[in-house]
């Protein structure tokens, strides 16, 4: 695979691209032609990447050269059952298929081929969670995602045991808070696994992860990219007592690391993506891996002293580390890159949901007032920049954009607030400004202990994620909030289905070099972006903010205690 210099443009018609913003791709030597492109279908050295986010399923299919050629998703929402954040076996099993379809579809409309064969499959989606089965491979308990933050003492019992952060949300923890409450299925289970490793399974019969979502399942211990054994051996002494016909390590998947092949898809797992029977069995699969490790993929940040942030649903921030840290944060999650390279990771549940409502909000409104919004696209640009007009500190208004619990912060649960002083400067740009900078406040709070008290150096980060659909406006408030240049890739808005389907063709074609390596001289070599500095006044602003942020949590939490 050559280098990509001397790059022309190609635009992507809207009717490719899911959503209403077309994708700018950047090519190899000479532009791929519709005819080179459909030969490469045909001839099945294509690979497929599907990512299972919040909200969105996303797939898309890139050539040899990691080309994007067609782009399919599905939209889906994640529902409160008993107490509980989750998504039904139905819902995951229709959401691929749909998804596949909607890529399958696309495909066929602007090449007139079908998907018959491809080069390579990877499969990624949230990290975290708890899917536990028994022998009968029958799901125990509804999957528990990692929105839920009902595991606060199993969490904080692991982290004392093991003297490393492990959060909430993490799949252990998850384990051992169900083992402390007693419950009934813990006993039966013989495999508990990510949604990725879920979904993999499936369509491989393969019980396995990529290193990177297994560190946020277990503790990884960087030198051997497996699970750590001393920690392992912790956690079964921890529960000797409860006699469990199982140990840790033989109900967790195998941990793998990019470039390894991962399986083949079964004759069963094709007729579960494709039931219409035109998807060939044995394309072999890349490993699983999370939305943090396919982030860093997608963004060309998995170099040490390189970092990116994901901004979405939820968000989180990843710096490859040089060394350890030197203490104990439990802000702090310690992840892996898909190579399995340490990652210090500040990792928040709430970020853009609170803008959507607000978005569609302003919506109903133009539509009542006689002008719809036929293209939303239109209506979030709008106002992410007029955000940018706002006052520095955002004229002393304050939101909190709680939908659930935030750990960083303290929180079990949360609330949607606004907050302000009558005579604070009420302004649609302040407003919005309030809700870009707040999308960003629990962040920024646990940034500031990787980059001002443990000094971890960074060179680049990358921005990614719908937080920065709108050019210049999200990077410009995360230059502000990290106070660092932050640069947004051209390929950034296909996010982590883009970066899976790049790890699946590593597999293919590039696993005798390093990741960093192959990422370098053969994904990202030649392509262009924007980096914006951070504005002197803007951080100042924020930082303004935050303080305000911090002091007014005891709002959001009479709100949650009153509401």
């Amino acid at each position: 695979m050559s280098g990509r210099d001397d790059r022309l443009v190609y635009v992507i018609p809207k009717e490719i691209v899911s959503g209403d913003i077309g994708v700018t791709v950047y090519f190899g030597k000479g532009m791929v032609s519709k005819m080179n492109a459909k030969e490469s279908i045909l001839n099945g050295k294509a690979a497929l990447g599907i990512e299972f986010g919040s909200t969105r399923i996303k797939a898309v299919l890139i050539d040899e050269n990691c080309e994007a050629l067609a782009v399919g998703s599905y939209h889906w929402e994640n529902q409160l059952v008993d107490g509980i954040w989750t998504y039904s076996l139905e819902m995951i099993h229709t959401g691929l298929q749909a998804c596949y379809k909607d890529l399958a579809d696309k495909v066929r409309a602007q090449y007139d081929v079908p998907l018959t064969k491809l080069a390579g499959i990877g499969i990624s989606a949230m990290m975290h969670g708890y899917m536990a089965f028994n022998k009968e491979d029958e799901l125990l308990v509804p999957f528990r995602t990692w929105r839920n933050t009902m595991t606060e003492e199993a969490a904080a019992k692991l982290t004392e045991e093991f003297q490393v952060n492990v959060p909430e949300r993490y799949s252990i923890s998850h384990l051992y808070q169900a083992i402390l409450k007693n419950e009934e299925h813990v006993k039966d289970i013989t495999f508990f696994t990510t949604l990725a490793g879920y979904i993999h399974w499936q369509l491989t019969g393969q019980k396995v992860l990529g290193v990177g979502d297994a560190s946020g399942m277990f503790p990884i211990d960087c030198a051997t990219k497996d699970y750590d054994e001393e920690k392992l051996a912790k956690f079964d002494k921890l529960i000797e007592g409860y006699h469990f016909p199982w140990t840790l390590r033989e109900i967790l998947p195998k941990s793998l690391t990019a470039g390894e092949e991962a399986g083949v898809l079964t004759v069963a797992g094709a007729k579960l993506l494709d039931p219409t029977g035109t998807l060939e069995a044995g394309i072999p699969l890349c490993p699983p891996e999370g939305d943090a490790g396919t982030g860093m993929v997608a963004t060309n940040s998995v170099k040490i002293r390189t970092g990116n942030v994901s901004a979405g649903t939820s968000v989180f921030a990843m710096i490859v580390m040089e060394k350890e840290l030197q203490k104990l944060h439990t802000e702090i999650d310690l992840v892996t890159t898909p190579a399995g390279d340490l990652v210090a990771m500040v990792h928040c549940n709430n970020c853009t949901s609170d803008i959507n409502a607000w978005v569609n909000l302003f919506g109903e409104f133009a539509a009542k007032m006689g002008m719809p919004v036929v293209d939303k696209g239109k209506l979030y640009d709008l106002l992410f920049k007029v955000a940018l007009e706002g006052e520095p500190d955002c004229g002393g208004l304050l939101s909190y954009n709680y939908f659930s619990g935030e750990s960083i912060t303290g929180f079990d649960e949360g609330r949607p607030l606004f907050v302000r002083h009558a005579d604070d400067k009420l302004s649609l740009a302040n407003f919005m400004r309030a809700h870009l900078f707040t999308a960003l406040g629990a962040l920024k709070n646990g940034l500031d202990i990787l980059l001002k008290e443990e000094n971890v150096p960074v060179d680049k980060i990358y921005g990614h994620g719908g937080f920065f659909t709108v050019p210049g406006a999200g990077q410009k408030i995360m230059a502000a909030a990290m106070n660092t240049p932050v640069s947004v890739m051209d390929t950034a808005s296909e996010g982590g289905a883009w970066g899976i389907a790049v790890l699946a063709q590593y597999m293919v074609d590039g696993a005798d070099e390093a990741l960093a390596d192959y990422l370098d001289h053969q994904v990202f070599a030649g392509q262009t972006g924007t980096t914006l500095e951070p504005d002197p006044a803007d951080v100042k602003g924020f930082d303004d903010f935050l303080i305000r942020y911090n002091k007014g949590l005891a709002i959001e939490r009479a709100a949650v205690e009153s509401i």
